[in-house]
């Protein structure tokens, strides 16, 4: 006698599915930077800068001479919101609903929740860094502009270095020319920070490899969920490969404590609102915060104005 299973669905171990959340490299570029919190909307930089004029100290001087200056550069942050309800009874019809979601009608009790909010405060970091970065004026989600405008050839004072994209075989040269353009009176500052692609740091580390760097040691690249740094051989410059920085070949390098990231407090992307709505029967979250950026002195920058 044969057996007609025909009419059964292929099996499918549903109660041994793992559910597994979509974690994405979350970046912190605000890491290396200054950050402002208790700013609204518009807040001034207030920059001071003293040029001494030495002179010959013999006999009786009665002249002065020299400068101090005040200026201010403003430090705008855009609101950046999350709002979004999910039906929970969608789930209802689904293997699923029975191991998520606790019995009854009234769906109140999400199991996955701790997993939601995890994703929800993933999602939104790398979205600010990437916000950091590659924020335009004037466009759909920014009401000013990020790192790739203010450290480029728009902004007075940055130094432009001609460049290729990077290559393993050129990577080496190309930064040594970025470094040797950095101004000499920032030379020596212990916050000098050259930023890249996650991809190009890649490229930088194959580099000095190929170059066969006895001194290399691979234990020394750090990797802190979208963030990537090491120390460039024999310089007193750190090398950071940011996820913010997406696909572009844009490589810069300056003082990075005179980057400020502004914003109403850093806790708002940790501290968003979950909750169940009677109304509509949906578990809402609403995340609001507001970031911005700027850079003190452009003068101190340099960059390869590259896309």
């Amino acid at each position: 006698m044969s057996l007609n299973v025909s009419a059964l669905a292929d099996f499918n171990n549903e109660t041994a599915g793992q559910v597994i959340p979509k974690i994405v490299y979350t970046g912190n570029t605000a890491e290396y930077t200054s950050v402002k919190e208790g700013i609204k909307y518009l807040e001034p930089l207030n920059l001071f800068e003293v040029d001494l004029y030495i002179q010959d100290g013999y006999g009786c001087s009665t002249s002065t001479s020299g400068s101090a200056v005040f200026s201010q550069r403003n430090l705008q942050v855009c609101q950046r919101t999350s709002f979004d309800g999910l039906c929970l009874r969608d789930m209802d019809t689904k293997y699923l609903g029975i191991t998520q979601l606790d019995r009854g009608s009234y769906n109140e009790t999400f199991k996955l929740a701790s997993t939601y909010t995890e994703l929800i405060t993933n999602q939104m970091r790398k979205a600010n860094d990437s916000f950091i970065w590659q924020a335009v004026s004037g466009s759909s989600d920014a009401c000013a502009s990020g790192l790739l405008t203010i450290i480029s050839g728009s902004t007075s004072g940055v130094v432009e270095v001609a460049s290729t994209p990077l290559t393993a075989s050129t990577a080496l040269t190309q930064l040594d020319t970025l470094i040797d353009a950095i101004p000499t009176d920032v030379a020596d500052r212990d916050d000098l920070t050259m930023f890249m692609s996650v991809s190009n740091f890649r490229k930088f580390v194959a580099g000095v490899r190929q170059a066969n760097s006895y001194y290399f040691n691979p234990d020394s690249i750090s990797n802190r969920g979208g963030i990537l740094d090491m120390v460039y051989p024999y310089q007193n410059i750190r090398v950071v490969g940011t996820a913010g920085l997406g696909s572009s070949n844009r490589i810069v390098v300056g003082p990075a404590k005179q980057i400020v990231v502004g914003t109403d407090s850093v806790s708002d992307v940790d501290n968003f609102q979950l909750w169940y709505s009677l109304d509509d029967d949906k578990l809402y979250h609403r995340l609001v915060m507001k970031l911005g950026v700027q850079v003190a002195y452009p003068e101190f920058w340099v960059s390869n104005d590259l896309a």
